[in-house]
C-alpha cells in the first residue's frame, strides 16, 4: 500500500495497533553520489522499509548566510546552515528523477522533502505525499503552496508550541488535504528520555481525525524508541537511514541502517504476535479452563425430591460442568426431580 493511501484508508478511531509504516530518512545522505543515494534505496528496501525519503533544496534557497549551527558540532563540525546546506545541494530535478525511477525499480516508495517552491513544484510529478518538514511548520504561505497539489501531507511538529501546530493543522485541513501528523523532538541527536513519546497521545486527543505519526532523531540503539511509538499508536514512522553509521557528520550519525531496519521489523513481527486479534473473545485453547476453572452451581445440603430449592441451598464451586451461577436467580424456587446430594453439580434436567 502506498503511503497515499495508508493515510486516505486510515482509521484513527479503530482500537487496534496498525502494522507500521516505515519512511527510511535519506536526506542528504548521499552526499552528492547517484551511485549512493542508489545503494541508500537497495539497503533501505532490503532493511524492509516501505518508503525512503530524500531532501530537496538550495543553501541559498533555504539559509542566510549568516545561519548558525543547532547540531551537535562533535559530531558534525559545520557550524553555518548555510555552509553545511552547500555540501549537499547538488542534487535537483534530474538526480530526482533518476531515483523515482530507481525507487520504483526496486520496490520501494519515493519521497522528498521539498523547501522552496521550485523543488515542490518539479517533486509534485514524483511524488503523491507532501512531506512538511518542522522548519516550515508556521512557513504558511509555504504549506498553502504545497496543499494545493491536492495530496496527503506529513507535517513534522519538531519545536513546536500547541497553538502553531492548531494553526498549520487548521490550515491544511481548510483545504482538504489528507493530514498525517508527526510528534518530532528537533534535537540531534535526542536522548531517548527526550523523545516525549507520550506527547503523542495528546497529539492524538488533541487531533482525533488525523494519522499518528513519529519523526524520530534518537540513536537506533535497539529500536525500542520506535516500537514503544508504535504501541503508543503512531504507526507512520519516519528516522534518518543511513548506509554506514560510523561516517562522520550530517545525519550517519543518529541514523538507523539496513540491519536496525531488519531488527525492527524482527520486533514488529514479534510484538503482533503476542498482540494476536483485537476482537476480545475467548480462544479455543483457553476451552480447558473454561470448562475447569469456572464453577457451577453446587448443593451445599442435601434436597429431597418434589422441594423447592433456596439461596441458602447454593454454593457454587469448580468446575463448570453444570449451572452457571451466573443463573442462580432461575434456579432459585425450581424443585428437584430426584434427591440430591451435598456437593452434587446441578443440571437443568434434574430440576423441574
Amino acid at each position: 500500500m502506498s503511503l497515499a493511501d495508508y493515510i486516505k484508508h486510515f482509521d484513527p478511531h479503530a482500537a487496534v495497533v496498525h502494522r507500521p509504516f516505515v519512511i527510511a530518512e535519506a536526506g542528504v545522505n548521499h552526499e552528492g553520489s547517484l551511485e549512493l543515494a542508489k545503494r541508500l534505496i537497495d539497503e533501505a528496501a532490503e532493511g524492509g522499509a516501505q518508503a525512503i525519503k530524500f531532501q530537496s533544496y538550495k543553501a541559498d534557497k533555504i539559509a542566510a548566510r549568516e545561519s548558525p549551527a543547532y547540531w551537535d558540532l562533535s559530531k558534525e563540525p559545520t557550524t553555518s546552515q548555510h555552509e553545511l546546506f552547500k555540501k549537499y545541494d547538488k542534487f535537483w530535478k534530474k538526480e530526482f528523477e533518476a531515483l523515482k525511477m530507481y525507487c520504483d525499480q526496486v520496490g520501494i516508495e519515493f519521497l522528498s522533502t521539498p523547501f522552496d517552491v521550485e523543488s515542490a513544484t518539479f517533486l509534485n510529478e514524483l511524488m503523491d505525499v507532501y512531506k512538511i518538514s518542522s522548519s516550515d511548520l508556521t512557513n504558511h504561505p509555504f504549506i498553502e503552496f504545497m496543499c494545493d497539489f491536492g495530496k496527503p501531507i506529513l507535517l513534522s511538529t519538531g519545536a513546536a508550541n500547541l497553538d502553531e501546530i492548531f494553526a498549520a493543522v487548521n490550515l491544511i485541513k481548510a483545504k482538504g488535504n489528507p493530514l498525517c501528523l508527526l510528534h518530532c523532538i528537533l534535537n540531534y541527536p535526542t536522548p531517548d528520555q527526550n523523545a516525549n513519546l507520550g506527547m503523542i497521545l495528546d497529539l492524538r486527543r488533541r487531533f482525533p481525525d488525523v494519522v499518528p505519526g513519529y519523526s524520530d532523531h534518537t540513536l537506533p540503539g535497539d529500536m525500542g524508541v520506535l516500537e514503544t511509538a508504535l504501541l503508543l499508536g503512531a504507526p507512520v514512522l519516519e528516522k534518518h537511514f543511513t548506509h554506514d553509521k560510523s561516517l562522520p557528520g550530517n545525519d550517519h550519525y543518529h541514523a538507523m541502517d539496513r540491519e536496525d531496519l531488519k531488527h525492527f521489523f524482527q520486533r514488529v513481527d514479534t510484538l503482533f504476535g503476542r498482540l494476536g486479534g483485537f476482537n476480545k473473545q475467548a480462544l479455543a485453547d483457553e476451552a480447558p479452563a473454561r470448562r475447569n476453572a469456572r464453577r457451577s452451581l453446587v448443593l451445599k445440603r442435601d434436597v429431597a425430591k418434589g422441594v423447592a430449592l433456596t439461596y441458602d441451598d447454593l454454593t457454587w464451586k469448580r468446575p463448570a460442568f453444570g449451572i452457571s451461577p451466573q443463573f442462580i436467580d432461575e434456579v432459585i424456587g425450581k424443585t428437584a426431580l430426584d434427591n440430591l446430594a451435598t456437593d452434587a453439580i446441578l443440571h437443568w434436567n434434574q430440576l423441574s
